[in-house]
């Protein structure tokens, strides 16, 4: 893409303004959340508002052309083609607990593909890039090459989701199918699950009702990594719903055989 390098710099600009408007708040006394979804708890903090509203003051200044969907405040169309995919922390309940598992999620779509996205951790100094020949965790160490490991056999395989009590019934039931097989399950990563994955530390991430701002910067980094991201048909996850990432084809296969079941 011709303007490779102005979108990657936008991007990092993003995620060093949300993280500038989010650790000030992070384990303060005087954080308080409130609750989008009345009938279950859905919670949203002024760090998360800040993170969005840094974020889309860099792209009004640096690309004004590009569209916008933010988890908070929307969307807000353009004239470029390209929409930026914001999540200014996913992971809310893990950011009001103090868990450091929550991050800053950035991605780039056409419209029909995650071109580029960016997993942003400010609290450990973790940024996992990934598109546009990006594939990085960069740290105040340096950057590291990210890749997936070469787990083929389910036995063998990790899997991490959010919330044990993934989605409907249904839903519930097909994971626990796969559950049931693998080595090793471990719960409530967020968006640190995908990282993970594409750092070659765990196997499989699968996740229900998920929204597209939830997935499009893990997406980007996991399949810059060699990974695999479909919904559970095995079809493009940009609009989220059901999602299942991979390490490799053969884990996909598999564990989609058993979501199908």
């Amino acid at each position: 893409m011709q303007d490779a390098q102005a979108i990657t710099e936008t991007a990092h600009e993003m995620a060093d303004a949300a993280g500038r408007a989010i650790l000030p708040l992070f384990r303060s006394s005087g954080l308080t959340a409130d609750n989008k979804r009345p009938a279950d708890f859905d919670p949203v903090t002024e760090a998360d508002r800040a993170a969005e509203r840094a974020m889309r003051e860099v792209l009004a200044r640096r690309r004004p052309q590009d569209g916008i969907f933010g988890e908070e405040y929307g969307r807000q169309q353009g004239s470029s083609g390209l929409t930026w995919i914001l999540d200014p922390i996913d992971g809310t309940r893990a950011f009001i607990c103090g868990a450091p598992s929550w991050g800053v999620l950035i991605g780039l779509s056409d419209g029909e593909k995650i071109l580029y996205g960016i997993v942003d951790q400010p609290y450990t100094g973790e940024r996992f890039e990934g598109g546009l020949g990006r594939s990085h965790l960069l740290t105040a160490a340096g950057a590291r090459p990210l890749g997936v490991r070469d787990t083929r056999d389910l036995s063998r395989a990790t899997l991490m989701t959010t919330f044990p009590e993934l989605g409907t019934a249904d839903e519930g039931a097909a994971f626990r199918r796969v559950a049931d097989q693998v080595r090793l399950t471990r719960y409530g990563l967020d968006c640190y699950a995908y990282a993970l994955l594409a750092l070659g530390q765990i196997d499989l991430v699968i996740e229900a009702g998920l929204q597209p701002y939830d997935i499009a910067g893990p997406m980007a980094v996991v399949q810059s990594a060699g990974g695999i991201v479909t919904n559970w048909q095995g079809e493009s996850a940009i609009n989220g719903g059901q999602v299942i990432a991979a390490a490799t084809p053969a884990l996909h296969r598999a564990a989609m055989e058993l979501l199908a079941a």
